[in-house]
């Protein structure tokens, strides 16, 4: 076989790979797709409930799956640094009891990966074997890669919630749907690949490499916060008198 002949097999080759690719990310994204039309809501009792912020709707779902006795505490993972009990308890009047009770606030999280690593932390603390995960669906396949990673010894059972803003059941006929999903399969193949080769997502150089940084806030949790920041003030305050 000349050069050129072995050349041009080659290139057909590398051509044909590059098609199979194609089609096997394009037929696997269809898949992803399909499936969350499919997921359903179940609510069955578990020890702890967590919440992944990211959407009014998946707090409120959450505190009321914590109203009706799904789980004995609740996490709200990823909370603004300036959002406090007082902001969520005006935006859910129904949750004001339970959020001075039951609920705790994760200011560290930056990112999903710091989700399930700041949840893994919570649910050490409290002895937790069981967790009720609530997200949005087209976000719960990516979540729960990364949170059965992290605490591969946990049962976790996912909680989709469906929002108006975004139909998965015809997403081939909204352009906003596939801009959103497009880019989440692709994170949640990052999320596959990953678990795959690492065994820690907490000291994952992977995952500050993808998220461009860690994916928790090196801050203590009780540095950071609303209530940190009223502390600090009347500390201050104090010392100025």
């Amino acid at each position: 076989m000349t050069k050129t002949s072995f050349r041009r097999h080659a290139g057909r080759l590398l051509l044909w790979l590059a098609a199979g690719g194609l089609l096997a990310l394009v037929a696997g994204y269809v898949h992803f797709a399909a499936r969350l039309a499919l997921n359903e809501a179940t609510a069955p009792r578990t020890d702890a409930i967590v919440v992944v912020t990211g959407g009014a709707q998946r707090i409120g779902d959450a505190i009321g799956l914590l109203n009706a006795e799904r789980g004995s505490r609740l996490l709200i993972s990823g909370v603004n640094e300036r959002t406090g009990r007082e902001e969520l308890a005006k935006l859910n009047p129904r949750a004001r009891e339970a959020l001075a009770c039951c609920v705790d606030l994760d200011y560290r999280a930056r990112n999903t990966i710091g989700n399930a690593i700041e949840t893994r932390r919570w649910v050490r603390q409290h002895g937790f074997r069981s967790l009720l995960l609530v997200t949005s669906n087209y976000h719960m396949p990516r979540t729960m890669i990364e949170f059965n990673h992290a605490m591969p010894g946990v049962r976790i059972v996912p909680y989709p919630v469906v929002t108006d803003q975004v139909d998965v059941t015809a997403w081939w006929k909204d352009w906003q749907t596939i801009r959103l999903l497009v880019p989440e399969y692709a994170k949640y193949l990052v999320a596959r690949l990953r678990s795959l080769v690492e065994d820690d997502p907490e000291t994952s150089r992977l995952s500050v490499i993808i998220g461009g940084r860690k994916p928790i806030s090196p801050k203590p949790g009780e540095q950071l916060g609303p209530e940190h920041e009223k502390r600090s003030r009347a500390t201050g305050k104090e010392h100025g008198a």
